[in-house]
């Protein structure tokens, strides 16, 4: 499900699960490549604390099922962010990150 879906940039080759849901009120850019789990939920737009930014997820990145992105979050190319996790700041490419907040545990080889 996707509210304000003329400001969603979806790329091709993406892969969004079932029951994913997307406020692109501020502008949700999805890159190529990127594959998102079941039941996640990505905010450019927080009503309960009136944030509000673009989200990014860049080209070839894994969003885990059951994960929230908050507005104003980019995902770096290729970063993988685990299942249930929080994201709450800036994932770097190249990197696994999981947590509630999600947080980088560790640099892909």
């Amino acid at each position: 499900m996707c509210q304000y879906h003329e400001n969603l940039e979806l790329a091709p080759n993406t892969d969004i699960g079932a029951f994913t849901y997307i406020n692109a009120k501020y502008g949700v850019r999805i890159e190529k490549g990127v594959e998102i789990g079941s039941h996640c939920s990505i905010y450019s737009w927080s009503t309960i604390d009136d944030k509000w930014g673009k989200v990014i997820i860049e080209e070839g990145a894994k969003v885990g099922s059951h994960s929230v992105i908050m507005p104003g979050v980019t995902i770096g190319r290729n970063a993988v962010v685990g299942a249930f996790s929080f994201v709450t700041q800036d994932i770097p490419p190249n990197v696994v990150a999981y947590g509630v907040p999600a947080k980088v545990m560790k640099k892909q080889e």
